[in-house]
């Protein structure tokens, strides 16, 4: 019997709803079908309404109204925003976060220039499960620069430079790591949480260990910010990137941020070398020379209607807390564990995330032979909206501010009935590539 009472009685969840010091927020968001249960918030988060008015009111107020003379006050708005995100999510006091472009794009810049920073170190490390873009960007650059990849094989799938470790639930410890750092290290890239198992590994610890071999870690955090209470400052973490539009609640391509913590930031150049990052950005002179501070790393124009999105969400996940959200996270996720066992266990499925909450974030993968008609049935015939992964699992997300304990309940309730009846097994491809 988990602490909370007894998972199956949806009483337990209605009580767990009803001490909940966040459950005022779900009302914030839009929702138009109220008996949806939406556990794809690690993939898209909900519209918050001030989302809306914030735009809204930058059209017509401001773009409107202002046209040009806008960027008077507009100018600076990646580095403001950034402030916020880096206050209400990294633990990052100010000018070492930048919100802009993509997060592949950031990635991308990071990556090149904290090897560039480490001259004459030709390898790089990664991991097999990380995300794919991650993976194939950081291909790119090592095929691009004449670099030696160690691709850490803690999934089976191997990658370029595949190397065997012990992993359990996609996790990276110190101890396999360690086994392939060395003096010509420049880089290791990892998740803060694992975008398919929900693994979470050591943050500070391993980018200790490698920085005492003199080389730098590029964090991606976009299944960690919002949902875990990220220290950055605290763990000296130098360099890390992440999405907006997952427990952010920005929306879809929404812009994307990036850290640099400001003890190396003149240490680093950026690979491109856009206007913004020019000192004197304005006297547009012949040469490019750096910004001492964290613009050295912005590109261009930053997209201002996406800002305002960052910043109606990011206000109020920073008036939430990082430790309320990630407390109501870890308690959601223990839910679906005690449901798991209860239900989703007897019925074939597999645990493919740790059950101790400082190893996971803020979604639960499970496996099954099944997985893919199974998460297709549950959106068309349960009104229940999880996401597939290849090849046989399915996340299961707690969202700490738009979801409800019941909405957890509900949804993993309507998943038992759907697999125990084998409706399942009806269903046909609906032929999106997207899952």
């Amino acid at each position: 019997m988990a602490a909370f009472g007894e998972p199956t009685e949806r009483a337990t969840a209605l009580a767990l709803d009803a001490a909940d010091p966040l459950a005022k927020y779900k009302a914030q968001f839009q929702i138009n079908d109220p008996d949806m249960c939406y556990l794809d918030g690690n993939s898209l988060g909900r519209l918050p309404k001030a989302s809306i008015t914030a735009v809204n009111d930058f059209l017509v107020n401001e773009w409107g109204r202002e046209l040009v003379d806008g960027w008077a006050h507009w100018i600076d708005e990646a580095q403001t925003v950034g402030n916020l995100l880096g206050r209400a999510i990294l633990g990052a006091a100010e000018g070492q976060t930048l919100v802009q472009d993509t997060t592949s794009v950031n990635f991308y810049q990071l990556c090149v220039a904290a090897i560039k920073a480490r001259p004459g170190r030709k390898t790089v490390i990664i991991d097999a499960s990380n995300f794919p873009t991650d993976r194939y960007i950081i291909a790119g650059i090592a095929e691009s620069m004449g670099l030696n990849l160690i691709t850490l094989n803690n999934d089976g799938m191997g990658g370029p430079g595949a190397v065997e470790i012990d992993s359990e639930y996609e996790q990276i410890t110190l101890a396999e790591l360690e086994k392939h750092l060395s003096d010509d290290v420049a880089l290791v890239t990892l998740q803060a949480i694992h975008y398919r198992s929900g693994s979470r590994p050591d943050i500070k610890g391993i980018t200790d260990l490698v920085r005492s071999y003199g080389g730098l870690v590029v964090w991606d955090a976009s299944h960690a910010g919002g949902s875990i209470d990220l220290r950055f400052d605290e763990w000296g973490v130098d360099l890390a990137v992440g999405c907006t539009y997952k427990y952010g609640n920005s929306g879809p391509g929404s812009p994307a941020w990036l850290y640099v913590s400001k003890s190396i930031q003149t240490q680093l150049n950026a690979p491109i070398q856009g206007w913004f990052a020019n000192d004197k950005q304005f006297e547009m002179g012949p040469f490019f020379e750096p910004a001492g501070h964290i613009r050295r790393f912005q590109i261009a124009s930053p997209s201002i209607m996406g800002l305002r999105a960052v910043e109606a969400s990011y206000q109020m996940i920073e008036e939430a807390g990082m430790q309320a959200i990630s407390e109501k996270a870890a308690k959601g996720t223990e839910l679906i564990l005690a449901l798991f066992d209860a239900w989703l266990a007897p019925l074939g499925f597999t645990l493919l995330t740790s059950r101790e909450p400082q190893l996971r974030g803020g979604h639960i993968t499970v496996g099954h032979p099944d997985a893919k008609k199974i998460a297709a049935a549950m959106r068309s015939l349960t009104n229940t909206i999880p996401d597939y992964r290849v090849p046989d699992s399915i996340r299961l997300a707690m969202a700490p501010l738009p979801t409800s304990y019941v909405e957890i309940w509900d949804g993993l309730n309507r998943m038992r009935e759907l697999v125990e009846s084998k409706r399942y097994l009806d269903i046909q491809d609906n032929g999106s590539r997207v899952t």
